[in-house]
């Protein structure tokens, strides 16, 4: 499998770019959820897979690819990390491509383990790393990538703190032009029938100047754009990021439509999809289709 190639085939079959995040919160789940699970680490591990299950059940055929937040999974322990598994079962059984958004580091050595981990153990299509640990330690991910496998990048993020270090002037570019001219790089070695590789960008769109000028620095690297939803950013500024055939990113959407509903609904699905309809339907006009 060329991840690049699939993703956006799939893209294309289902008509929007929108890519589903799947950020299970124990405070934000519907009442009824909670009250079946209970506040204990195995009980919010169940109710986490039951929520995602039912969500991955609304999306079926409406979304190409989901992205899985690992951290709300792991912080139930042993019994979060089994639902982590079992809920990026379920999204490929149905069809969706799954990026584990992880965001792992290490020196190279157990950056290898981690790779194997979020790769082969939890079979994930694709990860999210750090880069700022070095060569070194991408080059493990990498190496994944180079036969197929996605791979995400940290480029340029949506949250606020990301100018801290992210926007530091190297010489006479910012930290973060310096990564994504690497980036761009590994993305044209490993580009596929469509024109992008299969390593990709995670870049924000809460700052829409960045985004557009990475966007020209960048032709052939694949956007995981955070940001759209609640963090509010603007569908002019996405809508810039498309090629003129539509691709190019995918946008990740996560609390805009997982907790549309009022916590105490009986009918919080009926939110989630109207939610996740009208996402789809912004979405794929910003790329320039009908949905």
């Amino acid at each position: 499998m060329h991840f690049a190639d699939t993703l956006l085939a799939n893209v294309q079959r289902v008509g929007t770019p929108l890519c589903l995040g799947l950020d299970p919160r124990w405070e934000l789940l519907p009442l009824s959820i909670r009250q079946r699970h209970g506040n204990t680490e195995t009980g919010r591990a169940r109710a986490y897979e039951e929520f995602c299950f039912r969500v991955l059940d609304i999306a079926q055929d409406r979304v190409a690819v989901v992205k899985v937040q690992s951290a709300f999974f792991e912080a139930c322990g042993p019994e979060g990390w089994q639902a982590l598994r079992q809920v990026i079962q379920g999204a490929r059984r149905r069809g969706m491509l799954v990026i584990l958004d992880a965001k792992r580091a290490d020196i190279a050595s157990t950056a290898e383990a981690y790779a194997q981990a979020l790769y082969d153990v939890y079979q994930a299509d694709a990860i999210t790393v750090n880069p700022y640990l070095g060569q070194d330690a991408l080059e493990p991910f990498l190496k994944i990538a180079r036969q197929g496998q996605g791979l995400f990048i940290l480029v340029r993020t949506s949250n606020r703190g990301a100018k801290d270090y992210q926007d530091l002037i190297c010489g006479s570019k910012r930290l973060y032009e310096c990564v994504a001219e690497q980036v761009e790089g590994w993305a044209i070695e490993t580009r596929g029938k469509y024109g992008f590789g299969t390593v990709g960008a995670v870049v924000g769109a809460t700052e829409a100047e960045a985004l557009l000028a990475l966007r020209q620095q960048m032709p052939t690297t694949l956007f995981l754009i955070p940001g759209y939803g609640a963090q509010g950013a603007s569908l002019v500024t996405i809508r810039a990021v498309f090629q003129t055939n539509g691709l190019g990113a995918i946008v990740n959407a996560a609390r805009s439509i997982l907790y549309a509903a009022p916590r105490d609904a009986n009918n919080w699905e009926s939110h989630v999809e109207s939610a996740l309809l009208r996402s789809a339907q912004e979405l794929a006009g910003a790329a320039g289709w009908d949905y």
